[in-house]
């Protein structure tokens, strides 16, 4: 789906800078140094992660030596990586900022909140700054944005698969949506087969989710644009395309 899509829409767009989140990436969980190269390969310009961040022990052994991914910034435990990494963008600098959120989460983390604050008031200052907000609760990422809205250019949501519809840009100016949404297998749950899932949520059963090999794919996005003046958003609009049932 990104082979496809993501030089369909840089193109109709016209967009300079494409973000995605890879944490599911390697077989739903973590991402290995092959998969990142191969979403590079594919029209992304910078992966973050998230709570599956070490799923793929791989990671310890790449991720320094790489440039373009950012692990959740808010860790507790030392970890290798950085969690707010600036590009410059044709002139124009970007700061990507990955957080986790604090609800219904197994990780425990620092607060997401004062963790942003930091990265603002210590880091080198940015024109633009999005922040990947991955995090269970609708709630919390709703109060996360409008904590910081008018201090970030986005918080864009991740982490629960299903793109939300409430993209829009909040008083101050920072563009917001309570989750992005997954780009993968559609004609499941969290783009593994139904069966899977259902063996192990469901009915308690010890079971690996699985993603077929061929099947209906989704691609979900969101495109903003950033005044390169003020860091601050004009405008979203949410993208979600779905293959339809003859196509490959």
């Amino acid at each position: 789906m990104l082979k496809e899509r993501i030089p369909y829409y840089v193109d109709k767009y016209e967009i300079d800078f494409v973000i995605a989140n890879g944490e599911n990436a390697t077989h739903g969980k973590g991402l290995n140094r092959n998969h990142y190269f191969e979403l590079l390969d594919c029209g992304v310009d910078v992966i973050t992660l998230g709570n599956h961040y070490m799923s793929k022990s791989e990671i310890l052994r790449y991720i320094d030596n790489v440039d373009r991914l950012v692990r959740p910034v808010n860790l507790l435990k030392p970890f290798p990586g950085e969690g707010s990494v600036i590009f410059d963008v044709n002139g124009v600098s970007i700061r990507v900022t990955n957080v986790l959120g604090s609800a219904f989460m197994d990780e425990q983390v620092n607060a997401p909140y004062y963790s942003v604050l930091t990265v603002i008031a210590e880091e080198e200052p940015a024109t633009i700054h999005i922040v990947d907000f991955h995090a269970e609760a609708t709630g919390e990422k709703q109060a996360l944005a409008f904590a910081l809205d008018g201090k970030v250019s986005a918080v864009l949501g991740t982490h629960t698969h299903v793109q939300t519809a409430d993209a829009h840009i909040l008083p101050n100016g920072t563009a917001f949506i309570s989750d992005v949404g997954m780009t993968g297998y559609v004609d499941g749950v969290l783009g593994s087969t139904s069966e899977t899932v259902v063996n192990k949520l469901i009915y308690g059963k010890t079971s690996k989710f699985q993603t077929p090999d061929d099947g209906r794919g989704i691609f979900s996005a969101v495109v903003i644009d950033v005044d390169e003046t003020t860091g601050l958003a004009n405008n979203i609009f949410p993208i979600y395309y779905l293959e339809k049932e003859h196509e490959n």
